[in-house]
């Protein structure tokens, strides 16, 4: 689990320093917040994941994670579909959305089958 706590913190660092070349227009500004406030929550959510007293508790904070994932995607296809950033630079971050939203899907689904298994659910 420290593996995905150094990637959430890397895909955080991603996100401000991809926040920092954005144009300082308005529109701009404004999506790129937005991306920066979700982007950034990804690793808060696995951290207190991380910390959970409960399966429950812990499903709970990745799910939230996903959210987080799931809008940072949506600022970012705006920011490219408006054409504020070409593609191929937003195409990293895109990426990683993509393999931290399967792992944590995978995280999610380990722990209901082990519920499932043991006869808690």
């Amino acid at each position: 689990m420290n593996d995905l706590k150094k990637r959430t913190k890397e895909f955080a660092l991603m996100v401000v320093r991809f926040y920092i070349t954005l144009p300082k227009t308005t529109e701009a500004q404004v999506l790129g917040k937005q991306m920066l406030r979700s982007g950034t929550s990804v690793g808060a959510h696995y951290r207190e994941a991380d910390h959970a007293c409960s399966d429950a508790e812990f499903t709970s904070k990745l799910e939230g994670g996903l959210q987080e994932l799931g809008e940072t995607e949506y600022w970012l296809e705006l920011l490219e579909e408006a054409e504020i950033v070409p593609s191929d630079q937003v195409k990293g971050i895109k990426q990683e959305v993509c393999e931290l939203t399967a792992i944590l899907i995978t995280c999610i689904n380990n722990v209901k089958k082990r519920k499932r298994e043991n006869g808690k659910e």
